[in-house]
């Protein structure tokens, strides 16, 4: 998929750092050694091992960042799946110019690929359930939104962006409001009444059913269940139902592939993992020289 105007931002700004590191400012000391100035080549992105591919747009702009005479050619959507030896994308123009993008694109396609991959994953274990897979904030620093945007090419769907887009209050939140038996309702409350709400969706946190039935009067837009079972999740579901049924329902806390179908079969409405992007694993992906 394209990336958005802000995603392009973000990756040209870790291009930058990524080729500043990598080059240095006396370049690819071995290729300038060895490979003669003249020397043009095509290699082709081809992955190891199977997978969904994402970050194909920024591997673009790596190559664009190191030369903009190098053409890169995808040969396939992010969002695609792909087995060993599928060809991701081709480049080619000055062979000096191609290996110095080569790790650094490489870089970019295997971690986004990666966080895609592990999200089908977890989309495909909840197929034909009315549920969603969504990620969270927990993000390689500074990289956010591209992974973010992997999430999307494998399948899941975005939570939000920052602490400045949406209103999400958590335990914490309510333990400084004081009183437990109350705060929870009084912090939605007070998120609506912020001049900042601006209609934003308010999203408030629960560990128990009985804080679960403290706020539903007030319905807020999203309940996140932290850390239940699967049969406190099914109560949940019906306590939601009778009080507040516009109220959406989260469950979050220790989600893995195991558990992922049992939870999102109760009945709730999204599941957040933070695992798509804090624990996946770089995909192996390759570039081959073709001439």
């Amino acid at each position: 998929m394209p990336l958005t105007p802000a995603e392009t931002v973000a990756a040209r700004a870790l291009i930058a750092l990524a080729l500043s590191e990598d080059l240095g400012d006396a370049g690819d000391r071995t290729s300038l050694a060895t490979i003669p100035a003249e020397a043009t080549a095509t290699a082709a992105f081809v992955a190891r091992s199977p997978g969904v591919v994402a970050g194909l747009p920024v591997a673009e702009l790596v190559c664009a960042a190191v030369d903009a005479s190098l053409t890169f050619h995808a040969e396939l959507p992010d969002g695609s799946p792909m087995q060993r030896g599928t060809r991701i994308a081709t480049v080619a123009g000055s062979l000096r110019s191609v290996l110095a993008a080569e790790r650094t694109a490489l870089n970019f396609l295997q971690r986004l690929s990666g966080i895609a991959t592990l999200t089908r994953q977890f989309a495909d274990a909840i197929a034909g359930l009315p549920a969603k897979i969504l990620d969270t904030r927990k993000t390689t620093p500074g990289w956010r939104l591209l992974e973010k945007a992997a999430v999307r090419a494998g399948g899941g769907t975005n939570h939000r962006i920052g602490l400045y887009d949406a209103i999400l209050i958590k335990d914490n939140h309510i333990a400084g409001l004081g009183d437990p038996a109350t705060a929870v309702r009084r912090a939605v409350e007070l998120a609506r009444a912020y001049p900042g709400h601006a209609g934003l969706p308010v999203e408030v946190e629960v560990d128990s059913l009985d804080q679960l039935r403290q706020v539903l009067p007030v319905t807020p837009e999203i309940v996140l269940l932290d850390n239940m079972t699967n049969n406190q999740l099914r109560e949940a579901v019906a306590i939601r139902n009778a009080m507040s049924p516009g109220t959406k329902l989260e469950a979050s806390g220790g989600v893995n592939l195991a558990t992922v179908r049992g939870i999102a079969a109760t009945g709730v409405d999204r599941v957040s993992v933070g695992a798509i992007t804090h624990s996946a694993v770089a995909l192996d992906i390759g570039l081959d020289y073709l001439g």
